[in-house]
């Protein structure tokens, strides 16, 4: 990063959503959360993956936000119903080489997994890792969010306006989750 770096808009217009899935049990979420995404993001693309393979394919396509439902293993490794793999680590830097600025990994897993599988050290992007949707309760969170986002406003910003960082508070509206704001000033618009 050099120091013009410092005084450039982190910002995109247009930003192109990927919505996807690794597994068929998947299915309604992939719907429901695309169904979010769209209402926000017209250039929103709903997708069942077969496998894992297919995510660094799909990386190609320019995306801004990956909002993925996958299973992560004990290891911290994303895996399809084949046995086939990728470390959270390795998605993450696939993402930042192609620009991703933010990735969700939208389905229940242990933070322990992620923990041991996805290291955010020095890269840049916003990744959130959900431990529990809380059911009923993240579509209108999600819509919530995304509703400022494509509005503008930082993604910190918004994620702090609804779900404050205060130790020992409880969301019970909130989804459980972890969220690193390596790309923190970017602007997901419309």
């Amino acid at each position: 990063m050099g120091i013009l770096d410092l005084f450039r808009k982190d910002e995109v217009t247009g930003s192109k959503v990927l919505v996807c899935s690794l597994d068929a049990r998947f299915a309604d979420l992939l719907k429901t959360d695309s169904q979010v995404y769209k209402r926000f993001y017209p250039s929103t693309t709903s997708t069942a993956f077969s496998g894992v393979s297919q995510l660094p394919e799909a990386l190609g396509q320019k995306y801004d936000v990956i909002h993925l439902l996958c299973d992560v293993t004990a290891a911290g490794a994303i895996a399809d119903s084949s046995g086939n793999s990728i470390t959270g680590t390795d998605l993450i830097r696939k993402c930042c080489e192609a620009n991703v600025k933010l990735l969700w990994i939208a389905s229940n897993n242990q933070s322990d997994a992620y923990i041991k599988g996805f290291n955010t050290r020095g890269q840049k992007i916003n990744v959130v890792m959900v431990i529990d949707r809380r059911g009923p309760f993240f579509s209108p969170f999600l819509t919530n969010l995304l509703a400022k986002m494509s509005g503008g406003e930082a993604m910190p910003t918004v994620w702090n306006e609804l779900n404050p960082q205060i130790p020992s508070s409880v969301h019970p509206d909130a989804p459980d989750a972890i969220f690193v704001a390596g790309r923190g000033s970017v602007r997901l618009l419309q």
